[in-house]
C-alpha cells in the first residue's frame, strides 16, 4: 500500500538536519499502523509525505491506494458561530468528491453512530463528537487508505473508546489500511498491528508486543518515556 525507500526530508531543503533520515518503509495492505514518538520526531512530516502535501527532499514515497481519505487533528469549522450544519458539511464534500448518490451522507452519519446531529452546527459540537463526523467525512469516498492525525485530541474518553474500537472495526472488517499519527500510546498498543517509532529522524516497524518489550520495558524505554 505504501512503500518509501531511502527517503530523506528537510525543511530547508538541505542538510542539517535532516527531519527524516535515509527513512525506508513498507506498509502493506490491510495494516493499522500507528506512527508513535516524541514531538518534533517528524510524524505529522511523514504523514504529509504520504498524502503528498509536501516533496521528499530525497528517496521517494509512493502510494498504491486508489482513494484516501484524511482526518485532520482539529475542525476546520471549530468556530461555534460558523453557519454551517453536520449535513451540509458532508453533502459539500460528497459533491466535490463528485459522488452523485445522497444517500451516502446519511450513511455515513449512522455510521459514526451520529443519527439525531445531521441539523447541528459543526462547531456546537464536543470534541468526540466532531472527531466522528470528519471521519464520516473521510470514509464518504469509501477509500482504501485512511490517514488520521492523533485522532483522540480533545476527545473525552468514552468518545476515545468508540472511535478506536469504530477504526479497529474498518480495518479488522473492512480490510481499510489505517495509518495513523499518535500521542496515544495505550490506544496505538491496543489496536495497531504495527507501530513506527520515530526518533532522531529514523524510524522502527514493530509489533505491539516488540513495541511493548524494546521501548517500554527494555533498554529503548528513554525513547518513549515523553509520550507517557
Amino acid at each position: 500500500m505504501i512503500q518509501a525507500s531511502n527517503l530523506f526530508f528537510s525543511y530547508t531543503g538541505s542538510p542539517p538536519p535532516y527531519v527524516l533520515n535515509d527513512i525506508s518503509l513498507e506498509i502493506s495492505d490491510g495494516d493499522y499502523v500507528s506512527v508513535v514518538g516524541e514531538n518534533g520526531c517528524g510524524k505529522s512530516t511523514l504523514m504529509r509525505l504520504i498524502l503528498k502535501f509536501i516533496k521528499p527532499t530525497g528517496g521517494i514515497i509512493e502510494s498504491k491506494a486508489k482513494r484516501i481519505g484524511y482526518v485532520p487533528q482539529k475542525n476546520d469549522f471549530s468556530n461555534a458561530n460558523f453557519p454551517i450544519t453536520v449535513s451540509e458539511m458532508l453533502h459539500s464534500y460528497r459533491k466535490l468528491l463528485k459522488i452523485k448518490d445522497k444517500s451516502v451522507v446519511a450513511s455515513g452519519i449512522a455510521q459514526v453512530g451520529m443519527n439525531g446531529f445531521e441539523n447541528a452546527l459543526v462547531g456546537t459540537l464536543s470534541g468526540g463528537q466532531g472527531q466522528k463526523i470528519l471521519i464520516a467525512r473521510a470514509l464518504l469516498g469509501n477509500p482504501d487508505l485512511l490517514i488520521l492525525d492523533e485522532p483522540s485530541t480533545g476527545v473525552d474518553m468514552e468518545s476515545q473508546k468508540e472511535i478506536y474500537g469504530f477504526l479497529k472495526k474498518l480495518n479488522r472488517e473492512k480490510g481499510i489500511t489505517i495509518v495513523s499519527v499518535e500521542h496515544n500510546l495505550n490506544a496505538a498498543i491496543a489496536n495497531s498491528t504495527f507501530l513506527y517509532h520515530l526518533a532522531a529522524g529514523h524510524g522502527h516497524l514493530c509489533t505491539p508486543e516488540q513495541y511493548t518489550k524494546e521501548y517500554l520495558h527494555g533498554e529503548k524505554k528513554g525513547e518513549s518515556d515523553a509520550q507517557l
